[in-house]
């Protein structure tokens, strides 16, 4: 992992990881046109990627210092100290930006939502008669604007429904949530 970055001059390491941590935080990225004389164009992806997955991952995981070197290791002494240099002073930074692609994955928000418990009479089955359902409208804001949206469920489907948010609540996962919501929305 990350055996190309030492084709780089090691006195250029620092200036190359900081600007792979700007892509990350939502500036702009390394170019190829100022080092396609020490990378091929494959080895240039390569290298970009993996640097950005070493940063991404150290933080997002939020592994310890020691183990953050250990991934490192197989590497000169040079490279090891301007990565662990460049992990530790914009940790924080990579860390907000992680948070927020997160943030704009689940950018809808409920805004209001009504319900109404129907009876259905009649049904080509003769199984579904007089079964109760519910109706859930929701409306949710997503990038300014509001979006109505409506689900029909029987029974079964709102205990399943319940459940679910039940368990999204007890792991407090943000993930969870999003998730939950987009499959909620979309009627999945």
């Amino acid at each position: 992992m990350l055996q190309l970055l030492e084709k780089l001059p090691a006195g250029r390491a620092p200036e190359f990881l900081h600007k792979v941590v700007d892509g990350i935080c939502g500036r702009a990225y390394p170019r190829y046109q100022d080092y396609g004389t020490i990378w091929s164009l494959s080895e240039w992806m390569e290298v970009l990627e993996e640097t950005m997955a070493y940063f991404k991952t150290a933080v997002g995981k939020n592994i310890s210092d020691e183990e953050a070197a250990q991934q490192i290791s197989e590497l000169n002494s040079d490279y090891q100290e301007a990565i662990t240099k460049c992990l530790k002073g914009r940790k924080e930074e990579i860390r907000n930006a992680l948070v927020e692609s997160v943030n704009g994955i689940s950018s809808a928000q409920l805004q209001d939502f009504d319900w109404q418990l129907k009876l259905a009479l009649s049904s080509d089955k003769i199984s579904m008669l007089q079964m109760p359902l519910l109706n859930l409208d929701l409306d949710v804001r997503e990038n300014g604007e509001i979006k109505p949206i409506s689900i029909e469920m029987n029974k079964e489907e709102l205990q399943n429904l319940i459940n679910a948010l039940e368990a999204a609540n007890k792991k407090e996962s943000h993930w969870t949530w999003a998730l939950l919501f987009y499959f909620v929305t979309t009627g999945i």
